[in-house]
């Protein structure tokens, strides 16, 4: 069961699809992904961690993982009022809680802050990024997932609330400008690209916010499909510097 909400903000909107949240388990092949790139990427940066937050927690996925695979809370940060009732972390904290606000009792707090799939809905990334940074703990580390390259970008990349798409470069680029670092980082999804292409075509093609995001992320042939798409996704070396779907970037507070 999860943890009541505190409201340290008033819910406010988000450029996010609610839809999302009903497709998005943790058994979903492209969640599963994610978590085993940032395993592969952070393992001893999660295991060493004193005191973690997600910011963008949406309904807990990535919560769930972290809290299944290493018995750690992971306290949430949310604006989404929905999302937060339905999330399905269970040791973690959820607070309804706008960033730049920037309490006092969280000043440097964190020694780990999950960023993920997240900063792509942010119209002033820096800024926001500099709002992060301050609930980051000196030497802390910020992991930070976003789709990438613009070339996939999609009608399922508009109906979802993407601004854009990264490269290394450009996210790079927002990351010195708030004053952090890359530490390491990787793009993944390499061999999902002819699928987020062929997304490109079909979802131009719907009309609803449903039927959008619907056929954009739901694995096609149920569960089958899903387990077909869950062994593909696996078909790359990380890390990578080639191509993908997605970029991840493990960043540091330099003090």
């Amino acid at each position: 069961m999860a943890s009541p909400i505190l409201y340290l903000s008033p819910p406010a909107p988000v450029s996010m699809s609610d839809w999302y949240y009903d497709l998005a388990s943790t058994e979903h092949f492209w969640v599963r992904r994610r978590f085993d790139v940032l395993t592969r990427l952070g393992d001893d940066v999660f295991r060493n961690a004193r005191s973690a937050a997600e910011i963008g927690c949406g309904h807990g996925v990535l919560q769930r993982q972290v809290e299944d695979h290493y018995g750690i809370p992971v306290m949430g940060f949310e604006l989404n009022k929905f999302a937060l009732e339905k999330s399905i972390s269970r040791l973690s904290p959820l607070c309804c809680y706008d960033i730049h606000q920037r309490c006092a009792e969280f000043k440097s707090k964190f020694d780990l802050i999950f960023l993920c799939d997240v900063l792509e809905h942010i119209p002033d990334e820096v800024a926001f990024l500099e709002s992060v940074k301050y609930h980051l703990a000196p030497f802390g580390v910020l992991v930070i997932n976003v789709p990438a390259f613009q070339m996939l970008y999609s009608q399922y990349d508009r109906t979802v609330g993407h601004f854009r798409r990264y490269t290394i470069t450009a996210l790079k680029e927002r990351i010195e400008a708030s004053g952090l670092r890359i530490r390491n980082w990787t793009y993944w999804g390499l061999p999902l690209a002819p699928l987020l292409l062929g997304r490109k075509l079909a979802t131009g093609m719907r009309t609803t916010e449903n039927q959008v995001v619907d056929s954009g992320f739901k694995p096609p042939g149920g569960s089958f499909g899903n387990k077909a798409l869950r062994l593909l996704s696996r078909c790359e070396w990380i890390p990578q510097s080639l191509f993908g779907t997605s970029l991840t970037a493990f960043v540091e507070k330099p003090d």
